[in-house]
C-alpha cells in the first residue's frame, strides 16, 4: 500500500481459520501500523514487547484485552495502551469477527 493515502483500516483485515490474522498497513523503523483480525473464539496469547510500546484500537467486534492480572472488556471505539514490558493479549468472546488496529513504536524494521 502506498502512503499517504486515506483508507478504512477494516477493509484490509485478513482472517485465518486456524489463528489470528495479521495485515501490515504501514511499516518503517519508527512505527508499525497493522491489523489483528479474529474469528469467533480466536485469541492472541499473553505476550510482552521489549523496546516497543503498543496501542490497540478496536474497530469492530467485541472481546477481551488480556492483561497479566485481569481481563478488560473491549468493543468498537475502545483503546488500550500496552507500554514496553507489559504482558497483553486479546480474545474474541463476541458473536462476530473482531478487528483491532495495532500500532507499535518504534517499528520492528
Amino acid at each position: 500500500m502506498k502512503h499517504p493515502e486515506a483508507i478504512r483500516p477494516e477493509d484490509h483485515a485478513e482472517f485465518r481459520e486456524n489463528k489470528m490474522g495479521k495485515a501490515t498497513l504501514f511499516e518503517s523503523s519508527r512505527i508499525l501500523v497493522g491489523l489483528n483480525s479474529f474469528e469467533v473464539g480466536q485469541e492472541h496469547a499473553l505476550h510482552a514487547h521489549s523496546g516497543m510500546d503498543k496501542v490497540y484500537q478496536v474497530l469492530t467486534g467485541e472481546g477481551l484485552f488480556l492483561l497479566e492480572d485481569r481481563e478488560v472488556p473491549m468493543s468498537a471505539g475502545v483503546m488500550l495502551v500496552a507500554p514496553e514490558g507489559v504482558p497483553h493479549g486479546i480474545r474474541n468472546i463476541g458473536a462476530d469477527r473482531l478487528v483491532v488496529l495495532a500500532i507499535l513504536a518504534p517499528g520492528p524494521a
